[in-house]
């Protein structure tokens, strides 16, 4: 943008391009900004002159942006949020606090964290409102940049390693985590079974037929690479996203499956399994609370990833 054009802006502009990004609609956008619908699509088309772009375009009834609006909204983001912290430092009280707080977490994580949580929201920040959506990604960085979630909890070695990567090479990165626990995976089956009794051996296990949680569908996780780093493969005939899903069907199939040690007590029917050890030693799992950079300084997300790291090191003993 030429110095002269900022020099003319209104910056209120960019609040607006901000929300609209973020909810891909005028109509819910001016309820957040508390403004009238026409003023939504006035300074839109506002910003749109002084830019030379049309930022967002209707396609039926959603609002899609152009390359230069994807380009230009976590620039836009980046400086508000970073103007907003400066403006009002350290001003989050949770007793009068009414923000809305959005993770991002597997069903398994959630059923651990989530009770606690609310109950430490309730009693200490009766008006603060969470939302939970579904992890369905390994890299849940895009989710974290567009604003569509405040907090990931989950595991993501690959975003790990790069973050790490970059770190040591000098370059700048734009996402933090902190390491919240370590997770044990243990060989589920229903009662009854035909491997729950004698030795689960490597043959056995990989004769077996097999379901697996997968975020993406794809039928190939963590225990394949595992199995595939030692020649041996195994037959998955089932994927599911959800922990809570693939124990409903273990506990009434022959298939196995493999879940959270600590995932198993809060199902509700662990009492319909056997829990055997994989008869390979299996990667460890760590599971990382994620967030975006702009994000570090503000008093409400520090207060949230503190709670979180607390009943995380409560409820795995981290």
């Amino acid at each position: 943008m030429a110095l002269t054009t900022l020099r003319t802006l209104d910056l209120n502009l960019l609040k607006v391009f901000d929300v609209v990004m973020a909810e891909r609609s005028l109509t819910r956008a001016a309820h957040l900004l508390s403004i009238t619908q026409p003023a939504v699509s006035n300074s839109l088309r506002r910003l749109r002159d002084a830019l030379g772009d049309e930022l967002l375009v209707r396609k039926g009834r959603a609002l899609e942006p152009t390359t230069r609006a994807q380009e230009l909204w976590p620039a836009v983001r980046d400086v508000l949020q970073r103007l907003q912290n400066a403006l009002a430092p350290n001003v989050f009280d949770p007793v009068r606090a009414t923000t809305t707080f959005v993770l991002t977490m597997a069903d398994a994580t959630a059923a651990e964290l989530m009770p606690p949580l609310v109950e430490l929201i309730t009693a200490q920040a009766p008006d603060v409102s969470l939302r939970v959506v579904p992890l369905t990604t390994r890299d849940p960085r895009r989710m974290l940049d567009d604003g569509h979630a405040d907090l990931a909890i989950g595991n993501f070695p690959a975003v790990m390693a790069d973050l790490t990567a970059r770190a040591q090479a000098g370059e700048a990165v734009s996402f933090l985590h902190h390491r919240l626990f370590q997770g044990e995976y243990v060989c589920v089956m229903r009662k009854g079974h035909p491997l729950a009794k004698g030795p689960l051996t490597l043959k056995r296990y990989c004769d077996a037929r097999h379901m697996l949680v997968s975020f993406s569908g794809r039928a190939y996780g963590f225990i394949d690479q595992a199995l595939s780093a030692m020649g041996r493969s195994r037959r998955v005939v089932l994927t599911v996203n959800q922990f809570f899903t693939a124990g409903k069907i273990v506990a009434h199939s022959d298939l196995l499956t493999v879940l959270p040690r600590h995932f198993v007590n809060v199902t509700g029917f662990a009492d319909q399994f056997v829990l055997r050890e994989l008869p390979f030693v299996p990667p460890i799992i760590q599971v990382d609370a994620l967030w975006h950079q702009r994000q570090d300084t503000s008093s409400a997300h520090t207060w949230l990833r503190t709670q979180v790291a607390s009943l995380a090191a409560k409820a795995f003993g981290s």
